[in-house]
């Protein structure tokens, strides 16, 4: 229905959203919007991630991978498809105690690259390559 707004289904200082935001908003032009009841995170206008796949799998983070990698990464047990974004080729990944994030980080990168635009790219390659120009640790 228009105008109906959706409960919020996380904890504001849930550190799994935390950990998130933190990998997220280090991107050009990222922001945080709350939609559906979860933080979602997205290159201008466009979702690069969501946090919360599900009201039963809310410490998890739907991502859109790179179509070639979908099949390995369905090979993993923590990786799933989520409900909605599914049949676009996203998936999700359950993050716990034991998540890997620095793997987490990698697909998002790939997820943010996915959805971008080519200037926003552009700022991240830039931004990323100027330790390695200026000579910076």
């Amino acid at each position: 229905m228009p105008g109906m707004e959706h409960p919020r289904l996380f904890d504001p200082a849930d550190t799994v959203v935390g950990r998130l935001r933190e990998l997220c908003l280090l991107y050009p032009e990222s922001a945080e919007v709350e939609a559906w009841g979860r933080p979602t995170f997205r290159a201008g206008k466009k979702l690069f991630a969501i946090a919360g796949a599900s009201m039963h799998r809310a410490s998890s983070v739907v991502f859109k991978p790179a179509t070639d990698e979908h099949p390995a990464l369905m090979e993993l047990d923590d990786v799933f498809v989520p409900p909605y974004f599914g049949p676009a080729g996203w998936l999700a990944i359950d993050l716990g105690p034991r998540t890997d994030w620095t793997f987490v980080a990698e697909l998002l990168d790939t997820s943010y690259r996915q959805v971008a635009l080519k200037r926003q790219i552009a700022a991240l390659d830039a931004a990323t390559e100027a330790p390695l120009r200026t000579g910076a640790p």
